[in-house]
């Protein structure tokens, strides 16, 4: 116990030095506005994670770089933002990986369905060589990764009936991300895979012009999606993470001590934002229940993982060696 303390308080005197150093690097800089966007509303894990990220920055540049937070798809939808980032128009901001694969397309390999048993085995991928260098190739689309926050484990919710196998789910209009992997994993599951925005799938819930979506339980929650949908399956069918990402133009306009400083707090604040999902996910299906929410908690993930095969033959090769390097490392 005492060495993990002394070890903890070196990285704390590492990171004080840092944060002083890095502030007297930025002494000269012109001060500069980032704006940060996201899709999601003020509850969600993206904005607790943007909020962190706020606090840091600005607390190590002694306020020389403002972040100016944009929640609820106030400049688009995720595509858009991205499509922003890249000639200049938007900054940066925390978008969910799925949209992020239509520009860097092996970035999908994380998405796999039941690819990762358990939040500590994506982080260890994630955060280790294989993600670090997936976030260093968004340069080649004109973007900068910063850090994997997380979107989570994805469950399955719908308004017609409990979903405990496959065969539960045959015929259901499902929204799934503007993805080919989630599209296609849907379809081998035997819904009627329907790609869609998010903001649109809100709409069309409430319409009943699909029958069901998938998202992490936050989102579940912090939507209220109890109000259309009447059952939930614990699925945990894809982990998804989410960036932090910039756009190159914006990136390339700060000075090195300041993008070591919006490096460090990005990564500081995907790992904040995953602390408190873990401890608020026991309470929000506690909520969702008290709502009057079915929730299916232990369904036939064997039955599952089989009729998803062919996602995997037909996916692997194109992500080249990521997808073996992937199930080599968690073993």
């Amino acid at each position: 116990m005492k060495s993990f303390a002394r070890s903890s308080l070196a990285v704390g005197i590492s990171l004080a030095v840092m944060a002083s150093a890095n502030a007297s690097d930025l002494a000269d800089m012109d001060p500069v506005t980032l704006r940060l966007a996201h899709v999601v509303n003020e509850q969600d894990g993206f904005h607790i994670a943007a909020m962190k990220f706020e606090e840091l920055v600005e607390a190590r540049t002694e306020g020389k770089v403002d972040i100016e937070l944009y929640p609820n798809a106030s400049l688009g939808d995720e595509r858009t933002l991205l499509e922003g980032m890249q000639i200049g128009t938007v900054d940066m901001g925390v978008i969910t990986n799925g949209p992020v694969a239509n520009f860097l397309e092996e970035m999908a390999v994380f998405e796999l369905p039941f690819l990762f048993p358990s939040p500590e085995a994506a982080y260890a991928v994630l955060d280790g060589e294989i993600g670090q260098e997936l976030l260093d190739r968004l340069s080649e689309v004109n973007l900068k990764g910063l850090a994997y926050a997380e979107r989570g484990f994805r469950n399955l919710t719908n308004s017609e009936r409990a979903v405990t196998s496959p065969a539960d789910i045959e015929g259901l209009r499902i929204r799934v991300m503007e993805n080919p992997v989630y599209v296609d994993t849907f379809r081998e599951l035997g819904a009627n895979a329907v790609p869609m925005a998010w903001t649109e799938a809100l709409t069309a819930m409430q319409q009943g012009t699909i029958d069901g979506q998938e998202n992490p339980v936050n989102v579940i929650h912090s939507f209220k999606l109890n109000e259309t949908q009447g059952h939930m399956t614990l699925s945990r069918h894809t982990y998804a993470p989410a960036l932090f990402v910039m756009g190159m133009p914006s990136w390339n306009a700060l000075p090195e001590a300041a993008q070591e400083v919006v490096e460090q707090a990005a990564q500081e604040a995907a790992e904040h934002e995953r602390r408190i999902n873990a401890e608020m996910q026991a309470e929000q299906l506690a909520e969702l229940r008290e709502a009057g929410m079915q929730i299916v908690e232990e369904p036939d993930i064997a039955a599952f993982q089989q009729a998803v095969a062919p996602v995997y033959a037909q996916y692997g090769e194109q992500f080249g060696d990521y997808l073996p390097r992937i199930q080599e490392a968690l073993k």
